[in-house]
């Protein structure tokens, strides 16, 4: 599948920012199932943007641009040719072994109702691993009601979602991580996009990637209960969404600041 990615980011400032600075993880590597035909980031603003690799391989890029402006763009034209692997990831930048990954964060941290309804997923199933996974998914999704995208107030802890029942992509996300390192099994936070036929999204997806022995990381998407298709393009990997994130940054100057956040992907 061929999908054209048009995302744009709109930050707004009152009373206009004296500078800022921002780090964008907004591009995806190539990898079995997925080529990047095409990339291009702009900003609005008078600015370089520098190119980096962070600690865990993904590409970012690094500017600072000083104002004063009410208002800073960041957009984003791609085509990225992908193919169905069945969620199966091969060919990724790996720079640790696979136990890093069974590192907790205070977003990811399972509580006792986590550890206890991933316990409960394994006795029903007493399967392998890769049976484990499915079935964790498939009952975090009955457990679980998913909501629309996120907002850009700061992500609520796996604990707190899993009380409440119900969250959002990246809380999903959280929960199944933690559930899955109460089972000794590494998994990591995603970042990326679904393509959800030409629907206008204010926000990007997130989804997990397990380590299964013997097959090596395997993709669920806890919002949607399925592994990632050739409807996904993968581009940011990290313990959380934290370490995932899209667009991280800081203004310089008082005053307040809002976002808008648009995404149409197209085949």
């Amino acid at each position: 599948m061929r999908l054209h990615i048009a995302h744009s980011t709109l930050h707004r400032y009152d009373p206009p920012a004296a500078g800022v600075i921002e780090v964008l993880r907004l591009t995806p590597r190539n990898h079995e199932g997925q080529y990047v035909m095409g990339w291009r980031i702009d900003v609005s603003a008078d600015a370089r943007l520098s190119a980096h690799e962070d600690a865990f391989g993904n590409l970012t890029h690094v500017f600072s641009a000083d104002g004063p402006f009410a208002e800073l763009s960041i957009t984003i034209d791609g085509e990225v040719e992908t193919q169905n692997t069945d969620g199966v990831v091969r060919g990724t930048v790996e720079r640790f072994p696979p136990s890093l990954f069974l590192r907790d964060t205070t977003l990811t941290q399972a509580d006792t109702r986590i550890r206890d309804f991933a316990e409960a997923v394994r006795k029903a199933n007493r399967s392998d691993v890769l049976g484990e996974l499915h079935a964790l998914l498939d009952r975090l999704h009955d457990e679980v009601l998913g909501e629309g995208e996120p907002s850009p107030a700061e992500a609520a802890t796996a604990a707190e979602v899993f009380a409440r029942k119900r969250g959002k992509a990246r809380d999903l996300a959280h929960i199944f991580i933690g559930a899955a390192h109460s089972l000794a099994i590494p998994a990591r936070y995603i970042s990326g996009y679904f393509c959800a036929d030409g629907v206008e999204q204010h926000a990007g997806h997130a989804w997990v990637e397990a380590f299964v022995p013997d097959l090596g990381w395997v993709g669920f998407d806890p919002a949607n209960c399925v592994c990632p298709t050739d409807a996904y393009v993968r581009v940011a990997v990290g313990l959380d969404a934290l370490g995932a994130i899209p667009v991280r940054g800081m203004r310089y100057g008082s005053g307040g600041e809002t976002l808008a956040v648009a995404i149409k992907i197209d085949q």
